[in-house]
């Protein structure tokens, strides 16, 4: 009878602390639950730095960041499509644009945050008024970018575009006059322009910003000529249709468009990286 009653307690002791065990384990199994995260692909500087400043606050928000970088345009965009990535950070509207209309993506801009005004750097020349004739111009083979390089150009005096262009979509074969006879080249991706440039290649580099931080060039500083701060070319958080919706992404947005991020943007870049409030 003792044996009968000792194996009956010891059997309850058990039940009761597996009990305990699957209570403790579902509350750990609710509270991850109750995180949310998210995977966002990003472009070394700016965007990964801005995200992992921004990553505490979402934490406080109950959405986990997880960020994932690239050094090229093309792989954040396959991944996003693919579904590894919720979102991505890197590129702005013309640029998605054309990679909608080149791959059929079905993606949808969920919130501009900053622009990087593109940079011209020289390592013959101080200033475009110094380019002689015939001077070759290098740019990345992002046609989403040339628009943005001729208006620089055109707003420098040194090219100008035809009437009615759209300055946004403008290419080479847009330019009306070009006194100085400027060469382009225009076969290089964007990432190889800051070697491009230390090679002392071509009379003029055009350079994406985040490129030029990442190389250790300060635009503001470094480049002859800059892009003006109120570009429409601002870089956006990029989603598949639908996901901006979605409350982790609008959280997102609003968290990088917050004062604390904003003001981090411009203390940490000094201008070279501009934060934008509307989309």
């Amino acid at each position: 009878m003792k044996k009968i009653l000792f194996w009956f307690s010891a059997i309850l002791i058990i039940g009761v602390l597996a009990a305990c065990g699957s209570s403790e384990e579902s509350a750990a199994t609710n509270e991850t639950n109750d995180t949310k995260k998210l995977v966002v692909g990003a472009s070394n500087i700016p965007h990964a730095v801005i995200l992992e400043k921004a990553k505490p606050i979402l934490e406080e928000k109950g959405i986990e960041l997880e960020i994932v970088t690239y050094q090229d345009y093309i792989m954040p965009n396959k991944a996003l499509d693919e579904k590894s990535l919720d979102a991505n950070y890197f590129q702005h509207v013309p640029y998605l644009e054309s990679q909608i209309a080149d791959h059929g993506y079905d993606f949808v801009n969920a919130g501009g945050i900053h622009i990087e005004p593109i940079g011209l750097y020289s390592q013959k020349y101080k200033s475009l008024d110094e380019l002689p004739d015939g001077a070759t111009i290098i740019m990345s083979n992002s046609v989403a970018d040339h628009g943005r390089i001729l208006s620089v150009l055109e707003k420098e005096g040194l090219i100008k575009l035809k009437e009615g262009v759209d300055k946004l979509k403008a290419t080479t074969d847009d330019i009306a006059e070009n006194p100085k006879n400027l060469q382009f080249e225009y076969d290089y991706e964007a990432s190889f322009l800051p070697q491009v440039y230390n090679n002392g290649e071509g009379d003029v580099v055009v350079i994406n910003s985040n490129y030029a931080i990442d190389a250790g060039l300060n635009p503001l500083e470094d480049s002859i000529a800059i892009e003006s701060s109120d570009s429409p070319y601002a870089n956006i958080i990029a989603v598949r249709s639908g996901d901006e919706n979605r409350e982790e992404i609008q959280t997102l947005v609003e968290v990088l468009r917050s004062k604390e991020i904003q003001d981090f943007i411009l203390e940490e870049w000094n201008g070279a990286v501009v934060p934008v409030s509307g989309e």
